[in-house]
């Protein structure tokens, strides 16, 4: 049971932090549903947490930091910050930061100093967001500060309190001294209040609510917390605090959180410059475009920030960093390349990953998305069509319900067919009939989609058991609707496999999308062994450009 935290424990804390995100990552990414559903808040706290551990492992310690516990917050604070990624990222650094500008020059971090941290975490937290929301991170943060600062302070006001009128003064200074709670006591508290806070998040934003899981960033904190507690009192915390929302079979993907619809672009980069100049690049990006975060590491004149925001004029804000100082690591993101498609009646819309099956669908006159959109980002495209009547095609169970809300939102009358896979999305648009009526068409639509058997073929990431039997990593897996069918050690093999199994079952026509992983000539042997055994299958085959798997098929 330590007493206070010194550069070793909270070495332990950055490492064993990470470790529970990673191992929590997954959860945390299917609980993002707000400020967009992105699905990529566990990885982006991952990424963030990463990049603090690194600075420690690196270890450019700084030479003026006045004590070692300060060196460490400190270079885990830069760290994270640098490495910050999605408003997640961005709040738990300056979390961090908080926490070493409070403690770093206290001889110790005991319970007392501990709880004076935290709230200057969650200061610092809600100060980096122009307009903080409660039922988010930002709540956990302060619900976990307040009940470390009841803790510490505790034993110290009971004294006062039961301390005779002429002793109180004479004893209140010895009591601020020595009384509180222990570490371990605040520590304790700080993650309870944090997991009881995260509990009413879905009663605080009725985002949460209405998909019945709690905040991301928040679940992400209280991890970090669980940590602490580990490393000051031995005890592995409870798995999982609390339970998650049912989860979706889906690859992990990093993808960047956002929001701003009105923008067509996100600006974000590192900046070296002095505070005078970066209140100007405040005032001008302000200017320019809408969710603008700025926050930097406090060190004045040598002071790195983080420059984000949302923007239609790219060029602008990049020159408002170069007068301001050197800007690095400049990234530039369209959040859609909406397009319209079909007449000013009827549009369709497709999320797809993959430049070559995009350009497939756009070929048959719908309107492309990025995969793992946000609801924003799909009224986006919706309004940007301009049709009075609009179908999406999902194309992944997590992106129905974004797909459902968008639909809501959306002054259009938009219908959800609920594709779950870019081939199924072929099948629905191969039946389109400008004639019929719309709601008769997404019928149609419908029903070919759900006539198209869909498979994948992809690479296990894990030893597992799996209805086809355990499965080492490596392995390749063939999922059908999905669930896996086959497991293989050969890719071509186990294709070749998956496509006798599925046409063994009937079909005519056999569409096959290769992978950016695909190795070359996987579609031509496929073709001729459909040829050869299947001779009466129709079969197309579209390099499709897509991550994680390497095959897709679908069977009509």
């Amino acid at each position: 049971m330590l007493e206070s935290l010194d550069a070793t424990a909270l070495r332990r804390w950055c490492a064993g932090a990470l470790a529970g995100l990673r191992r929590h990552q997954s959860e945390i990414d299917e609980l993002n549903v707000y400020p967009v559903p992105d699905g990529d808040t566990g990885t982006n706290l991952v990424l963030t947490l990463t990049s603090a551990n690194e600075a420690l492992v690196f270890d450019a310690v700084a030479d003026n930091e006045p004590t070692p516990h300060g060196q460490v917050l400190r270079l885990m604070a830069r760290g994270a910050l640098l490495g910050a990624r999605g408003n997640s990222g961005v709040i738990i650094s300056q979390v961090l930061r908080g926490l070493a500008d409070a403690t770093s020059t206290s001889p110790a971090i005991d319970g007392r100093v501990l709880a004076r941290g935290l709230r200057a975490g969650a200061d610092a937290a809600y100060g980096a967001v122009a307009d903080p929301v409660e039922g988010t991170v930002l709540s956990v943060a302060a619900a976990a500060a307040s009940a470390a600062e009841q803790t510490a302070g505790a034993s110290a006001a009971e004294q006062n309190a039961a301390a005779g009128a002429a002793e109180q003064t004479a004893a209140a200074g010895a009591a601020e001294q020595a009384a509180g709670g222990t570490l371990a006591e605040v520590v304790r508290a700080a993650a309870t209040a944090g997991a009881e806070a995260l509990a009413r998040t879905p009663e605080q934003l009725p985002a949460l609510a209405r998909a019945g899981v709690v905040d991301a960033g928040g679940r992400g904190l209280c991890v970090l917390l669980d940590s602490l507690v580990e490393v000051v009192t031995g005890e592995l915390p409870a798995e999982p605090r609390l339970v998650a929302a049912p989860r979706t079979r889906r690859p992990l993907v990093a993808a960047r959180e956002t929001g701003s619809t009105e923008f067509d672009y996100e600006v974000q980069f590192l900046l070296d410059a002095p505070e005078p100049a970066v209140e100007k690049l405040r005032a001008r990006l302000a200017e320019l475009g809408d969710s603008l975060v700025v926050v930097g590491t406090g060190e004045g004149d040598d002071s790195t920030w983080n420059v984000h925001v949302h923007v239609n004029d790219v060029g602008a804000a990049i020159e408002a960093g170069v007068e301001a100082g050197r800007p690095h690591r400049i990234a530039v993101t369209r959040f859609a390349d909406q397009m319209a498609a079909g007449g000013p009646d009827r549009a369709v819309i497709v999320v797809a990953a993959g430049s070559g099956i995009a350009a497939v669908f756009e070929a048959e006159g719908a309107a492309v998305v990025a995969a793992n959109p946000s609801t924003g980002e799909l009224l986006a495209a919706i309004t940007a069509t301009g049709a009075a009547h609009v179908v999406v095609l999902p194309n992944d169970p997590n992106t129905q319900p974004v797909a459902a809300a968008a639909a809501r939102e959306a002054t259009a009358a938009v219908r959800v067919v609920p594709t779950r896979s870019p081939v199924q999305a072929l099948a629905a648009l191969a039946v389109r009939d400008p004639g019929r009526a719309f709601d008769d068409e997404v019928i149609a639509m419908a029903e070919a989609a759900g006539a198209c058997r869909y498979a994948e073929v992809c690479y296990a990431s894990r030893d597992a058991l799996t209805m086809a039997g355990p499965c080492r990593r490596g392995d390749v897996l063939a999922l059908v609707e999905g669930e896996v069918h086959l497991v293989g050690t050969d890719l071509a093999d186990t294709c070749r496999e998956l496509l006798d199994r599925l046409l063994g079952g009937g079909g005519e026509l056999v569409t096959l999308v290769t992978g950016a992983d695909a190795p070359p000539g996987l579609a031509a042997a496929l073709t001729a062994h459909a040829a050869a055994h299947w001779p009466f299958v129709e079969v197309h085959a579209y390099p499709g450009g897509h991550p994680h798997y390497p095959l897709l098929v679908g069977v009509e």
